[in-house]
């Protein structure tokens, strides 16, 4: 079966999404931003997204949450670190995730 097929593309989906490692990292996202709307920090439709910083959705401390822009919350950090200008930039931090791409 080749890898960009629908089928196979809709297998993986299914596989992983129905999991129960991400229903549960879902509805912690979920929380996270639902309790930014009642602390007024975002609104419906301001494109504004909740960045969680150490990337652990299940981590929902106030410390580790931050509003940022769409842009900024999906950029490729991996890319950015490779780069002149991010070289370094909170690569210790995040080097554990970038192992796994």
């Amino acid at each position: 079966m080749a890898t960009n097929s629908k089928e196979y593309n809709k297998a993986n989906y299914k596989k992983y999404w129905w999991s129960e490692k991400a229903k549960k990292d879902r509805a912690a996202r979920n929380k996270a931003r639902r309790d930014a709307i009642k602390k007024g920090k975002v609104k419906k439709g301001d494109k504004k997204e909740i960045h969680h910083k150490d990337w652990n959705p299940r981590n929902n401390n106030k410390k580790n949450i931050s509003v940022t822009t769409r842009k900024y919350n999906r950029t490729d950090w991996a890319k950015k670190a490779n780069s002149s200008k991010w070289r370094g930039y909170k690569k210790k931090k995040y080097k554990k995730y970038w192992k796994k791409q």
